[in-house]
């Protein structure tokens, strides 16, 4: 296969390291392989498969400090970010373990008449083929995996081409834990190479992806045409996501919040704040303390510790920025300074734009670009169906000190996670179960109680047990 060498997005004349992409007979290998192993790892005990995933968490904390170093340098994450991200790994392995044992270790008994014993089991689905994006190469790379083998499938495992070399060491633990060989398949590649072998065969069972809404709607296609049996599809995309601030809130921890969920991670994450709603009474007051806030970010290579933002991924997402940026410069509100040191790297500015209403903004805009606009007292109800227009639903924000203003727009938004006076971003594995709704994913949600049974099928079993002669049960009854 090709090889292509891995770009430090912090020097784009440094090379990472370099990696061989799966070519076709490759990846049809990797599928003989996976499905041929499928019903021995179905059959694998519950307790089995969730003792091996808290032994690939066990390895992951204890190599932590290599992984993150790899995430700074090959996906240009700060270092609090990066530690994090290994974290919130680890976090998933052990929840989908504990999940694996609570959902798939004894059938669940169900009610029925006297003299009938019904039950309902869970198993795998068969392969499915996990495909993960670049902003959380360690996270959600382990996270896809880790619930696809806790629910008894075997796993094709496509990183995103930018970030193969993380996805690759992660590999390399889990089989390290002693994951047998057959269960997970590591695949980098180009995402329309890969796809085109493996979505058409019928033996694909599912797909878990995260990434772009154009990219869920490809994949969904090409599961659609094939003949055989109809796939699960567990897609997480982007949001356009808004804040909506009242006038009652406190301008200092808006401003915190927005910072926070506006430029961490260069504004890579898909619950990044998008669209800041202020109340026109509180607007003023809240820009000129947000224009300050960013005119103190340090923008710089996220391998030192003083570095608030780092690059955004590539050349590509750089371009990309620079266009959308240029066709609103009439509506720049602040833009922050790049020297000529940035020039080595893909840095883009953080930059805030107004808008003239909620509505303008139809797209996500992956980055540190941040839009606002202005909203009249009594409002906010048509602010929300406005945004609820849009299709998007993944995070809202709400920053106000009336309770019920807080819980009447949560109420009335179609977004799948709301916060209230904090900042939007860092979903937690087990606390805030993390995903969106309509143009934002199809759940069920990542890290959540309901996550694992999307990648199984259900089997109801009934038997009467008075068939051989008489009831046991009644006899045993006590007068």
């Amino acid at each position: 296969g090709e090889l292509v060498h891995s770009r430090n997005p912090a020097d784009t004349q440094r090379s990472v390291g370099s990696v061989r992409f799966a070519e076709r007979g490759s990846v049809r290998a990797a599928l003989d392989a996976a499905a041929g192993f499928a019903p021995a790892w179905n059959a694998t005990p519950a307790a089995t498969r969730a003792r091996l995933l808290r032994a690939v968490a066990d390895l992951l904390e204890q190599r932590r400090a290599e992984l993150a170093a790899l995430v700074v340098r090959e996906a240009g994450r700060t270092v609090p970010d990066s530690l994090a991200e290994v974290r919130e790994a680890t976090d998933f392995l052990r929840y989908y373990a504990r999940e694996c044992e609570r959902l798939f270790a004894e059938p669940l008994l169900l009610p029925g008449p006297t003299g009938e014993q019904n039950s309902l089991r869970l198993a795998g689905r068969g392969v499915f083929l996990c495909i993960s994006p670049w902003n959380f190469p360690v996270a959600i790379f382990t996270g896809q995996i880790a619930a696809a083998l806790a629910a008894g499938n075997t796993v094709l495992a496509k990183p995103a081409e930018q970030t193969s070399l993380a996805g690759a060491r992660v590999v390399e633990l889990f089989f390290e834990a002693g994951l047998p060989s057959g269960a997970l398949q590591f695949l980098p590649g180009r995402g329309p190479r890969v796809g085109a072998v493996l979505l058409p065969d019928p033996r694909v069972a599912g797909v878990a992806f995260t990434g772009s809404i154009e990219t869920a709607k490809h994949i969904e296609r090409g599961l659609a045409a094939r003949d055989g049996p109809i796939a699960a599809l567990i897609a997480e995309t982007g949001g356009v996501n808004a804040m909506i601030v009242d006038s009652s809130a406190l301008a200092e921890q808006v401003v915190a919040d927005v910072i926070t969920s506006a430029f961490n991670s260069a504004g890579q994450r898909c619950s990044a704040l998008r669209l800041l709603c202020l109340q026109r009474d509180a607007a003023d007051e809240v820009l000129e303390m947000l224009t300050g806030a960013m005119a103190e970010l340090t923008i710089g290579a996220p391998a030192l510790l003083r570095s608030d933002v780092g690059p955004v991924i590539d050349a590509d997402a750089r371009a990309e920025l620079a266009t959308y940026v240029a066709r609103q410069s009439g509506h720049i509100l602040y833009q922050s300074k790049l020297s000529e040191a940035h020039a080595r790297g893909t840095y883009f500015p953080p930059t805030l734009i107004e808008l003239d209403r909620a509505g303008d903004l139809r797209r996500e805009v992956f980055g540190p670009v941040l839009h606002v606009v202005r909203y009249r007292a009594g409002e906010a109800e048509v602010l929300v169906d406005e945004l609820n227009a849009v299709g998007y639903g993944l995070t809202l924000g709400v920053h106000t000190r009336i309770d019920s203003f807080a819980q009447r727009i949560a109420a009335r938004a179609r977004a799948g996670n709301v916060y209230i006076n904090r900042n939007m971003i860092g979903a937690v594995v087990g606390v805030q179960p993390f995903g969106g709704m309509g143009l934002s994913g199809t759940g069920p949600k990542v890290g959540g109680p309901h996550y694992l049974a999307r990648f199984a099928v259900e089997q109801a079993v009934a038997i009467n047990t008075a068939a051989v002669g008489g009831n046991a049960t009644l006899l045993s009854l006590k007068e």
